[in-house]
């Protein structure tokens, strides 16, 4: 028996090194990069990046990228919000023993999972291309169309954050609530929901700060604009996108405007975690 203990324990250490070493180097390449973004970032900083638009070219700001970015990053949480905590409800409490449900689950894994590539391309084919025939051009890529595209990225998170948020909730609360008498309906709402409104805040939060840094679909939709706009139906600047044709560019002042943009990008993603981490742990039900 000594050996075989022994032998467990060689196996353990080994197992907890690697992992160690795993850790470590995963580590090591985010502070790396953290640290290049903060460098070249902060140096590129000035006041001139949120009160000019990218139409000045080296001399320009950001404005009208940032207030892209926010318009189509919201209007997306609008579309996406409602219909994942709906759908992540109706899997949780409606369909979560069901064929059905099973079958939404994996679709929406599949969705998850999906390129954002495609869905931009997606949503370039169902709306931008029919809006463009209808209106002889006049309206193609708009703000609209990159919000859509930038909801069905957030639509899976949402879903599969609210169902499991709402499968936490022990089963002894549904239980009380139902020998009182109360509905079906008004359990889901003021019960559950309330139980579980921390976790699902968390997963739109998180849905959030996945899609202020997509590129891709919004190439296809809403394309990019020089100059301030907040119509919908009008193409529009983003963040993402501006960074994306600035590196390629070979000007070295727009270079600096990217990390800038970079910077910016990196700070409201790690804004929106602390954000996370702090509403999720700010109150902790205890059922026992």
């Amino acid at each position: 028996m000594s050996a075989v203990y022994a032998r467990r324990r060689i196996t353990n250490v080994i197992a907890l090194t690697l992992s160690g070493v795993a850790t470590l180097i995963g580590l090591v390449f985010l502070v790396w990069i953290l640290w290049i973004t903060a460098e070249n970032g902060f140096s590129a900083l000035k006041l001139s990046l949120f009160t000019k638009i990218t139409a000045y070219a080296d001399e320009g700001g950001l404005s009208n990228a940032i207030v892209g970015s926010l318009i189509m990053d919201l209007m997306a949480l609008l579309i996406c919000a409602p219909i994942g905590i709906l759908a992540g409800t109706y899997l949780a409490e409606y369909a979560n023993s069901s064929k059905l449900g099973a079958s939404i689950r994996f679709l929406n894994d599949i969705l998850l999972s999906a390129p954002s590539i495609v869905l931009g391309l997606f949503v370039y084919v169902i709306i931008v291309l029919p809006i463009s025939n209808m209106t002889n051009g006049s309206i193609s890529f708009s703000g609209f169309a990159g919000s859509v595209a930038l909801a069905l990225i957030g639509l899976p998170v949402i879903v599969r954050t609210t169902d499991e948020m709402l499968q936490l909730v022990p089963g002894t609360l549904r239980e009380a609530a139902l020998s009182l008498g109360i509905p079906q309906w008004k359990l889901t709402l003021q019960v559950l929901m309330r139980a579980a409104f921390s976790g699902i805040l968390t997963g739109v939060l998180l849905a959030l700060a996945r899609l202020a840094g997509e590129t891709a679909p919004l190439l296809f939709t809403a394309f990019g604009n020089n100059f301030m706009t907040v119509h919908p139906l009008d193409k529009m600047a983003s963040m993402p996108v501006t960074i994306y044709q600035y590196t390629n560019d070979p000007n070295p002042a727009l270079h600096a405007i990217a990390w800038a943009g970079a910077l910016l990008i990196t700070l409201f993603v790690l804004a929106l975690s602390l954000l996370t981490r702090i509403m999720f742990s700010r109150k902790k039900v205890s059922y026992e």
